[in-house]
């Protein structure tokens, strides 16, 4: 044996002239690319036959599904070239001269780029440079731009134009997996492919018929499970086909798989879910620490149940879901026997604890745990009523006792329901039960001031008929609680609360406001007890997070600013500042009437003047 031989003999063996599967088997011709992408193909063949050929190409879809691949075929289509077929066609069958330097990515006429490491206008100005030269040896120069959504503006507009006109010896093809982020411009001048998700069960086809060739051994059940995995990718699924041979020892295996995946076994997820809509808990919690303690990701656990829910749903309206050959045999059968007995709304709440429980799990630090409490959630959720049970058994046993509907919260204390300021309602149970009202006298405690001015104001029992407790000073209004500062000598109250204080909702015994920017912090708290101090009765003054009304000195700054802006309006001042250039409106005075004046006020030529009028005896300072 010679030395050349030799070391092709070691180089074969150690492996490193091998060739991982996702570029071994990529497709070559539009007949490898018919797997998942027949709209298109069936796009471009007419398009070809007729000869309506698009001057630019826009490929999406998401990773894997081969839009780099289809690229280079459409590249290799459009210059294809033997000595019998010199036009654009879709067959390739037979390798034209172009044909295997452009799958290779070396052909002179045929440039890649990746927009991702070229994203600039200086990049885009260099191809807009080198269209306007013919191709070396092939039909058409053809622009294969990756990863377009990458690309600066600048380079989309230094594109436009070109794009819109190009040569006729120029085409480009674009591909991305984010089509919302090019501009529609640059969409609208070219022709899209949508390439699609390949289903489970093409990828089973594909996969089988790759270990056929490669002489592998593959259980059904591991290609499913890996295809599954691979979520319509074509090339994640031949990169996990890939290690599932390597870990299998030259065979794909299902334990294996499902072992290397950190997988649950699909049986054993269609026990725990019948553990789970039976509402066993002890059972649901014993069937997920079997499968941890087997290997299983508690994540995948939860995602593989959510899987499962979601078949089952699907089953109740499209009961052919169940011919998918990506599922297991138990699967399926078992799958159709709960999509008979398994009411739609547990279903659907299964489907949503699942959904907020998954991001919990995968985010703790201990997921296990957390998949334990989703579990323990959703079994306890199956002995729930669906929400309409719950409402017609609700109003079944409000006309059983009392022959009403349902009495509505109120909106304060004694025994209603408390609104927050945030709108939350809080009701409690009692009130959904009409109660009768005492036809007598009811005991009621009332809050008095007690005439021990250190001591805090006692209840006294008081025994009249049922009536809502009034407080014993009125406040209706936020100047009515400045006015109160003012009568209690207390000015620091007095100006905070002009400056500071926005009313949005104020009731006996309820204050919601918002603060205007420098209140301070201990506002809220000292308002409250002052009120409290000043009316008798206990308050509660809270922060909402709606605007409220202006503040009391806003309020009169926009008073002022208004009888100003009147002022303006009237005849004779508006005479005075035009004969006094430079004359500025100052202040706005409007003296109270004396007693013979306000029976003037009352005729009716004073009542047919319009409200904001500068009216007689107004003073106004200039």
């Amino acid at each position: 044996m010679s030395d050349t031989e030799r070391q092709s003999k070691d180089a074969a063996s150690t492996g490193t002239g091998y060739r991982v599967l996702a570029r071994k088997y990529r497709p070559k011709d539009f007949t490898d690319l018919m797997v998942g992408q027949e709209p298109m193909v069936q796009t471009l063949t007419n398009a070809f036959e007729t000869g309506r050929i698009a001057q630019a190409y826009m490929l999406t879809g998401v990773r894997g599904v081969g839009k780099t691949t289809t690229a280079r075929i459409l590249a290799r289509a459009l210059n294809y070239k033997t000595p019998d077929i010199d036009k654009p066609t879709i067959d390739l069958r037979i390798p034209g001269e172009h044909c295997q330097a452009i799958m290779e990515g070396r052909h002179v006429d045929v440039i890649e780029m990746d927009a991702a490491s070229h994203t600039g206008i200086d990049d885009i100005r260099e191809i807009i440079e080198q269209v306007r030269y013919r191709p070396v040896s092939a039909r058409y120069k053809v622009y294969i731009i990756d990863e377009v959504h990458m690309l600066s503006t600048q380079a989309f507009n230094g594109l436009l134009k070109t794009l819109e006109e190009p040569p006729e010896h120029v085409k480009f093809i674009f591909a991305t997996t984010e089509i919302r982020k090019v501009p529609i411009t640059v969409l609208s001048r070219c022709q899209r492919f949508d390439l699609r998700r390949i289903s489970a069960s093409d990828l089973v086809g594909l996969f089988t018929t790759i270990a056929s060739k490669e002489g592998i051994e593959a259980e059904p059940d591991a290609l499913a499970m890996i295809a599954r995995a691979a979520e319509g990718s074509a090339r994640d699924g031949l990169s996990l086909l890939d290690q599932a041979i390597a870990h299998g020892g030259g065979a794909v295996l299902t334990e294996a798989v499902r072992g290397m995946l950190g997988l649950a076994d699909r049986a054993r997820i269609v026990d725990l879910f019948h553990h789970i809509v039976k509402g066993d808990v002890a059972a649901a919690l014993n069937e997920f620490e079997s499968q941890y303690e087997a290997g299983a990701n508690p994540v995948a656990v939860l995602t593989d149940l959510a899987d499962f829910t979601h078949l089952v749903t699907r089953l109740k309206y499209v009961p052919d879901a169940a011919n998918d050959p990506s599922l297991s045999e138990i699967e399926r059968t078992k799958a159709a026997e709960f999509a008979q007995g398994v009411a739609v709304t547990t279903l659907s709440r299964i489907w949503q604890m699942l959904l907020k429980g998954i991001p919990e799990a995968e985010g703790s630090s201990r997921p296990a745990g957390a998949a334990e409490m989703v579990l323990i959630r959703l079994a306890h959720a199956a002995h729930l009523p669906a929400p309409e049970d719950a409402a017609r058994r609700l109003a079944e046993f409000s006309e059983t006792n009392g022959g009403g509907r349902p009495a509505v919260p109120s909106g304060n204390g004694g025994g209603g329901a408390t609104v927050n300021y945030q709108g939350n309602l809080a009701a409690r149970a009692t009130d959904v039960i009409p109660r009768p009202q005492p036809a007598g006298p009811t005991a009621m405690l009332r809050a008095v001031p007690n005439p021990d001015p250190q001591n805090v104001p006692v209840g006294r029992l008081e025994t009249k008929p049922a009536e809502a407790p009034k407080p014993l000073v009125p406040v209706n209004s936020i100047s009515d609680i400045a006015n109160l500062a003012g009568e209690k000598r207390d000015v620091k109250v007095k100006a905070l609360v002009r400056n500071f204080v926005r009313p949005v909702r104020i009731e006996p015994g309820r204050l919601d406001v918002n603060l205007t920017e420098g209140a301070p912090g201990t506002l809220l708290n000292e308002l409250a007890v002052k009120l409290k101090d000043w009316t008798g009765i206990h308050w509660i003054v809270s922060l909402s997070r709606e605007a409220g009304q202006p503040t009391i000195v806003e309020a009169e700054a926009n008073a002022k600013a208004q009888q100003v802006s009147d002022a303006r309006q009237d005849p004779d001042v508006a005479a005075i500042l035009a004969q006094f250039p430079g004359a500025k409106i100052i202040d706005v005075r409007v003296r109270a009437p004396e007693p013979e004046e306000e029976e003037e006020a009352k005729a009716p030529a004073a009542a047919e003047s319009e409200e904001g009028d500068i009216l007689p005896g107004d003073d106004i300072i200039f």
